[in-house]
């Protein structure tokens, strides 16, 4: 398969005929875009499948990455994969569902779609399977879906309610001659 521009925004840096790019200039919307793209401008078939995970998380949730979620007494602002990962490790994934697809939805279809979309967001972009693999697996149920890996940075990351933890700093004062 080709890749394809991930985001519109990226349309700017392709020239004609070119499917792939190394850049300096990122361009696009953050929270859409890979991590790899994101930080060192390489963009290639697997960045659109971290695109696609992002929407289908979307979809299942209502919810777009980056808004206000639930996450304690508190609404924060927090990343929705952060917020489906963390669904995930309570076993809660289900409330990751939007209430208002619930009832006329089949409840295993949304799972799938949640678990499909949290493979097609791991960090390692070699981790994240094909367009191809995930495009059969929505269309067949008996395609057994591998555990998605966490991500490295959510492991590190503390949402307690109104706890802040700082680990490893150190200050520095540097002052000329």
């Amino acid at each position: 398969m080709i890749p394809k521009i991930s985001d519109f925004g990226t349309a700017r840096i392709f020239g004609v005929n070119q499917h792939e790019e190394h850049t300096n200039r990122v361009v696009g919307t953050f929270g859409y875009m890979s991590p790899e793209y994101a930080m060192e401008g390489i963009i290639s078939v697997k960045s659109d499948v971290y695109s696609f995970g992002v929407l289908v998380l979307e979809i299942v949730s209502g919810m777009k990455t980056g808004a206000t979620t639930p996450t304690s007494s508190r609404a924060r602002t927090r990343n929705l994969i952060d917020y489906a990962w963390s669904l995930r490790k309570d076993g809660k994934v289900m409330d990751l569902i939007d209430s208002s697809i619930v009832e006329g939805c089949s409840l295993v279809e949304a799972l799938r779609c949640i678990h499909i979309g949290l493979l097609s967001v791991q960090d390692d972009p070699e981790a994240r399977p094909l367009m191809s693999w995930v495009v059969a697996s929505l269309d067949n149920e008996d395609t057994e879906l591998p555990q998605p890996k966490e991500p490295m940075c959510f492991a590190h990351r503390n949402y307690g309610a109104g706890e802040s933890h700082v680990h490893d700093m150190s200050l520095v004062n540097l002052k000329g001659r």
